[in-house]
């Protein structure tokens, strides 16, 4: 019988495993709301095997081994408790922290999505994808991280954009193979590029000069909400943010060829961001407006049951 504690555990070594950069950041988190981030990012990673990764099985089994991971996870929730390996972590996480049934079910609505619909004409039809597949993880990922004020909400939204969006582009060719395009077709046309050529051409360039340059918006976007957070979790925030968007330096560096090999950052360079924020961090307090603001309250404001 599969106990709480292994749950985490299996969580844990899912995420160091597949989720590098979001495992080393966490480390800068204290150890009682670490496990919650694995756990979280371990349900997303086995919904996502279930799409992509099944190997020769049809569509529609795949889309019922999601359907069946899912009534079985909202089942267990309901319940407030699961003796399956991955969900018993991640329903204790999501009961600590009152997370609502409805931010995993857009997850999982937007991973479903991907048997069906291979590209997006516009970048708003995108990101009605992303509402589910990134923007609602950075709302589950909220109350781990205690924000001072409930507006912390709109940037944490940005950022699971803007690292979705960077995923994209990183592994345009993975999911060429896959049958899908997630750069809006309208983009596309516009530049007069063409991915499934899988060419680096002036016009590809172009392309991806302009999709780079939206998504770092996002991501500066997304910076107002990290002198939102108490001090652990803004190191934690600010160096996945730091490293995730580093990816975006890599793919101009290989001068925006993602067909031929997969942008990353090193293991060794995750590790020194980790030992340099935990340095660089060691004093930051939150503005005074909003320590004064919490201490009113006492505590979160809006997004966590005391």
């Amino acid at each position: 019988m599969t106990t709480l504690e292994d749950s985490y555990r299996l969580c844990r070594a899912i995420n160091k495993a597949h989720g590098t950069t979001y495992y080393w950041s966490a480390q800068l988190l204290g150890s009682s709301r670490r496990q919650h981030v694995h756990a979280l990012y371990a349900f997303c990673r086995v919904a996502d095997d279930v799409v992509d990764d099944l190997g020769p099985s049809p569509v529609d089994r795949r889309a019922v081994a999601l359907q069946t991971f899912g009534d079985e996870f909202l089942s267990d929730l309901g319940r407030g408790q699961s003796s399956h390996p991955v969900l018993a972590a991640v329903v204790d996480t999501a009961v600590r922290y009152s997370i609502p049934a409805s931010a995993f079910e857009r997850f999982l609505a937007s991973m479903a999505m991907d048997f069906t619909i291979a590209s997006y004409e516009t970048f708003d039809d995108l990101c009605g994808y992303m509402d589910g597949s990134a923007a609602v993880i950075g709302e589950m990922m909220l109350p781990l991280l205690e924000p001072l004020t409930s507006t912390a909400i709109s940037g944490a939204r940005d950022l699971g954009i803007a690292f979705q969006l960077t995923n994209f582009f990183r592994d345009v060719g993975e999911d060429l193979d896959r049958g899908r395009v997630y750069i809006p077709q309208e983009d596309l046309r516009r530049f007069g590029a063409d991915p499934w050529a899988r060419t680096v051409t002036p016009a590809w360039r172009n392309l991806m000069a302009f999709e780079v340059e939206r998504t770092r918006e996002i991501y500066e976007s997304a910076d107002r909400a990290i002198a939102l957070l108490p001090p652990s979790s803004a190191r934690c925030i600010a160096t996945a943010r730091a490293l995730y968007s580093r990816i975006l330096t890599e793919i101009e560096r290989a001068d925006y060829d993602v067909f031929s090999r997969r942008a990353s950052v090193a293991t060794a360079s995750k590790l020194a961001a980790v030992v340099t924020a935990r340095w660089r961090w060691r004093s930051w307090a939150p503005p005074a407006a909003m320590s004064a603001r919490r201490r009113s309250a006492g505590g979160t404001i809006g997004l966590r049951n005391p």
